[in-house]
């Protein structure tokens, strides 16, 4: 370590430092460590640097003289983040590297992520433990070298101030309305004499409302009966078919009329219709679109989607993916990337056609002041699995952004039968343009029509009429649920995916079309009755715009909180009055939610009874809900989650369940412990196998080996159990041996 005066870049991870340190340095990058932590030791020029990284945030808030489970509270301070929480333990000694690194330190850097929560990260490390007033600030949107020199080059001379006080509020508030909403929450279901960790949020609550509102919707909905007639017909050159001009009849007795006048006619062609469309190439990618297009293409969720593209970024492979930007600027040098992308063999053909474009991108309207739309940077990246699904999407996305426009061509063809005129239609590419650079994400439906001209004869060949209903409105996907959020300006582009994903993890909605379970909509029904402003989403729309005022320098942090603080107190003092009321109301849909869950089916002893998950004192079990006349049970795994699943089991026609497992792949199971897909090939080999191993005592206790079966198939287990869990595997047993008990 030099001895002092050096100048200290601030990083957000490891390996946004390893990546600075290296394009800076003059020479080598000299990697040192301290307590197992990477810092950078580098000459830039004449002047000595350090970089060194923070992992994420290293401080959170935390309530400031905390008394108990009170809301609601207002007190808050800035804490480490492994003093508050276990998960966060590691990131103490990055503290500690930080706080000793910059006490020799003459000048300081921040080169967190250019968004506010990075300034945010980058203000609480100056602030808190390099006790400065203020820093220089690195703004960048790639990790390559060109970028990085560019940024540290023209580097401003303070941090982005309005960021980290838009920051710093957006934290806040989202503290206040996080600790004594859930809090309120928590203490009505404990007023019952229950106990459930509950919670909501700014964004949470109307999120939630959101889906309710849609589950409401498919729940009320009446399907409406309508009738479609079809018409199949011969001509020379191939078959039509077509529907009628009316498309929906309301009324059967028109139909049938219909129906009526077409029977055993034949048909003309009384009109032929071509019409071609320019369909132009799509905008670059911001976050939303990503994710959509990744759940579209792949069924990659949201939040994965952005945990991949933060690795590919952070790996110098793109640019930086959390942006709301559909622009892409000529000062990024498409040229330039185009040829690096040419050196991949993989996008070598594609990246030369697209040089040969004129190489103006169809930019989208959406723009975002800290960093462009998300493009690929050129180096050639060494990645598989979803990692390649995620580039492979981002790269042919920037490329089709050049591309000319397709051009499509409709055509329309009037039948006349008997005076009823029916229409058929078709769509086709007739040519590609920037389909070809898109392929093979673009998914459209091609419909060729055979040739024919006007009075071309059309022999029919069946008219159908089909009785139909309207459907109800689709729910919501992980991916659509991210755009509503984004429409109605609820979160931001980082956090939406979160919202989402703790709705699923507090059981208030379920499914991958998303369904709003019992909890969920009772929830929403309680807040609505007794704190119907707390998931207004126009309030939580209104308090996004003061903070926008707050990063334009237009509002000043203390009046939005305060504006929160008599929001919230007058909330909750009527919420605490109706405490056991609405804790009444919580915990019975509580229970009906996990009922729901909790059964798998009828009792396939009894008939009657129906198949639920329980617990019990030697933990969980699968048993008839009509004990003690069905005695009816089967062991199952007491680690992991397990999900019912809506179809039974092929062989045996028992119930089936979904089990996931840490660091293993979900696998699909009968409960039913003798079904035959638990049998093996080499079944008879394997029972002698473990006719064998029984007559062993056990090599844990001494006492009998017995055969027993569970949800896996059959496994050697000692009869001194619950005192004693030894398990063995029987040959080439489907599951683990620790938990079969």
């Amino acid at each position: 370590m030099p001895s002092d005066n050096y100048e200290l870049i601030i990083t957000e991870k490891p390996a946004a430092a390893q990546k600075i340190a290296s394009a800076l340095a003059s020479g080598k990058s000299l990697k040192q460590a301290d307590n197992k932590v990477p810092y950078y030791e580098i000459t830039h020029g004449n002047k000595d640097i350090i970089v060194a990284s923070a992992v994420g945030h290293l401080f959170t808030l935390a309530e400031k003289d905390k008394k108990g489970f009170n809301y609601p509270v207002f007190s808050v301070e800035w804490v480490p983040s492994s003093d508050v929480n276990k998960a966060s333990a590691f990131t103490k000694k990055y503290l500690s590297l930080l706080k000793k690194l910059s006490k020799k330190a003459k000048e300081f850097t921040v080169a967190t992520d250019y968004d506010i929560e990075g300034e945010v990260i980058g203000y609480n490390v100056i602030h808190h433990i390099c006790k400065q007033k203020d820093a220089n600030r690195m703004k960048f949107s790639t990790l390559t070298k060109d970028d990085l020199i560019e940024a540290y080059e023209h580097k401003s001379k303070t941090l982005d101030w309005g960021q980290v006080n838009a920051g710093l509020t957006r934290h806040e508030l989202d503290w206040y309305y996080g600790i004594n909403l859930s809090r309120a929450l928590t203490a009505s279901y404990k007023a019952t004499g229950g106990f459930k960790i509950m919670s909501s949020g700014r964004v949470q609550g109307p999120a939630l409302k959101i889906i309710v509102e849609r589950e409401r919707e498919i729940q009320s909905f009446k399907p409406i009966p309508f009738w479609q007639i079809e018409l199949k017909g011969k001509i020379t050159k191939g078959t039509l078919i077509a529907l009628h001009k009316e498309d929906k009849f309301w009324e059967k007795n028109k139909a049938d009329v219909v129906m009526k006048k077409t029977k055993g006619h034949d048909a003309k062609i009384d009109a032929l219709q071509k019409k071609s469309f320019k369909q132009q190439p799509p905008f670059p990618f911001d976050l939303t679109t990503l994710q959509t297009e990744a759940y579209r293409c792949f069924g990659i969720s949201p939040k994965e989607t952005l945990s991949i593209a933060q690795e590919l970024y952070t790996s110098g492979y793109i640019s930086y993916p959390r942006t709301s930007s559909q622009k892409l600027s000529e000062k990024l040098g498409f040229k330039k990337i185009l040829k690096a992308l040419s050196k991949d063999e993989l996008y070598k053909q594609i990246a030369e056609a697209v040089l040969k474009t004129k190489l103006k991108p169809n930019n989208g309207k959406k723009d975002d002041s800290a960093h462009p739309a998300i493009y690929p940077t050129g180096a050639i990246a060494n990645i598989t699995d979803r990692k390649q699904k995620i580039y492979d999407l981002i790269v042919k996305r920037f490329c089709a952004t050049f591309g000319e426009p397709a051009t499509r061509e409709t055509v329309t063809i009037d039948i006349n039968c008997n005076e009823e005129i029916f229409i058929a239609k078709g769509t086709r590419t007739i040519e590609k343009g920037w389909h070809d650079f898109y392929a093979p994400y673009v998914k459209l439906e091609e419909e060729e029509l055979p040739e024919c001209k006007e009075n071309d004869e059309v022999k029919v060949k069946e008219i159908n009429q089909y009785e139909k209903e309207t459907q109800p409105p689709k729910r919501y996907t992980p991916a659509s649920i991210i755009k509503e959020l984004e429409k109605r300006s609820l979160g931001t582009k980082s956090t939406r995916a979160q919202i989402v994903d703790t709705l699923f993890e507090r059981n208030y909605v379920t499914e991958k079309a998303i369904v709003a379970t019992d909890l969920g909509m009772k929830t929403i029904e309680t807040l609505e009755k007794y704190s119907p402003r707390i998931i207004d989403d126009e309030l939580t729309k209104h308090f996004e715009e003061e903070m926008d005022g707050i990063r334009e320098n237009k509002k000043k942090p203390n009046e939005v909180l305060e504006e929160a603080k008599i929001f919230l107190t007058e909330v909750l003092i009527g919420f605490k009055e109706k405490e056991k009321e609405i804790g009444e109301e919580l915990k019975s849909a509580h229970r009906e939610t996990q009922d729901i869950e909790n059964t798998l089916g009828k009792c396939p002893n009894c008939k009657e009874g129906n198949l639920m998950m329980k617990r019990g004192k030697f933990g969980r079990f699968i048993a008839c809900s009509s004990y003690p006349d069905c005695k009816s049970t089967f062991k199952i795994p007491q680690a992991g989650l397990i999900k019912k699943l809506k179809n039974p089991c092929k062989e045996c026609n028992y119930p089936l369940v979904s089990m996931f497992r840490k660091g293993s792949k979900p696998q699909q199971l009968c409960i039913n412990p003798d079904c035959i897909s638990k049998k093996d090939e080499n079944q008879e080999e394997m029972d002698k196998e473990a006719q064998e191993k029984i007559e062993k005592p056990c090599p844990k206790c001494g006492e009998k080996l017995l055969i027993r079966s569970s949800i896996y198939g059959k496994f050697i287990g000692c009869s001194g159990y619950p005192k004693c869990k030894y398990t063995e595997k029987i040959g080439n047993a489907k599951g683990p041996g620790d938990d079969l008990l």
